[in-house]
């Protein structure tokens, strides 16, 4: 089955949803089986309140050009529509779903949290785990593997969104599990992008690899330093092994 993630952020009046801050904007990138598929959800959002001008020196966006944009409750369908099922991939996910789950509350029809419609993957936190005791910002990250942020002198969800959706794919390069396609018919395995890797088979006309058995003055030296062991020891494992195996073992280790 295709896993479907989708990587997401917001941009807000302020810091503290306590303080009724609110969002302002949404950007979500989609990604089908660690590939980006283009497709992507954008929206500005007119928060009915003030913007604070901490929060404006960081994503620029003003109230002025927030005129005339919908409310939050205008396009919760569709934002629940494209988010719904998927793994939502965010870096200080408690900051976003925490405005999020806010912002459903708030609406006089009601909405699941959002911890109920899709699992959560915390960049920050896998990031915090990979790099303890290193800075774990979204620059920071792009630094340490070389993506290019540099058309990022403002905050923006979508732009962040894209880029975190690159330090995701590269902080997790070494984590794709393999996978068999019984839909194709074919075998193959899935590399750390996602791009099928072919299994090769060798053919059965090969040669067999010749089993090498030791010799009796190896068997004996082996014997004398299991018993070297044995006077430090209170037993040796390998002489709790049937003979059988113990051979077969000497001759794959030879092999």
């Amino acid at each position: 089955m295709d896993k479907r993630q989708v990587v997401l952020d917001t941009e807000t009046t302020g810091l503290e949803v306590s303080q009724g801050h609110r969002i302002i904007e949404i950007g979500c990138v989609e990604l089908i089986n660690r590939r980006v598929t283009g497709r992507h959800f954008h929206q500005y959002i007119h928060p009915e309140r003030e913007i604070d001008e901490g929060a404006m020196e960081v994503h620029g966006i003003t109230l002025e050009f927030l005129s005339g944009k919908p409310n939050f409750g205008q396009i919760a369908a569709d934002f629940i529509e494209f988010v719904h099922g998927a793994e939502l991939i965010i870096h200080n996910a408690a900051f976003d779903v925490g405005f999020l789950d806010a912002e459903f509350h708030s609406l006089e029809q009601e909405y699941k949290a959002i911890a109920q419609m899709c699992d959560v993957v915390d960049t920050l936190q896998m990031a915090r785990h990979k790099h303890p005791g290193q800075r774990n910002n979204l620059d920071a990250l792009c630094q340490r593997y070389e993506i290019d942020n540099s058309s990022r002198a403002l905050h923006g969800a979508l732009l962040d969104a894209e880029i975190l959706a690159e330090v995701y794919l590269a902080m997790t390069g070494g984590q794709a599990s393999l996978s068999l396609s019984s839909e194709s018919g074919s075998e193959g395995a899935s590399s750390s992008v996602g791009s099928p890797v072919d299994i090769r088979h060798l053919p059965t006309s090969r040669k067999t690899t010749p089993i090498i058995r030791a010799t009796k003055d190896e068997l004996e030296r082996h014997e004398a330093r299991l018993s070297e062991l044995e006077k430090t020891a209170d037993s040796v494992l390998w002489r709790t092994v049937p003979r059988s195996a113990r051979d077969l073992q000497v001759n794959h280790d030879r092999g």
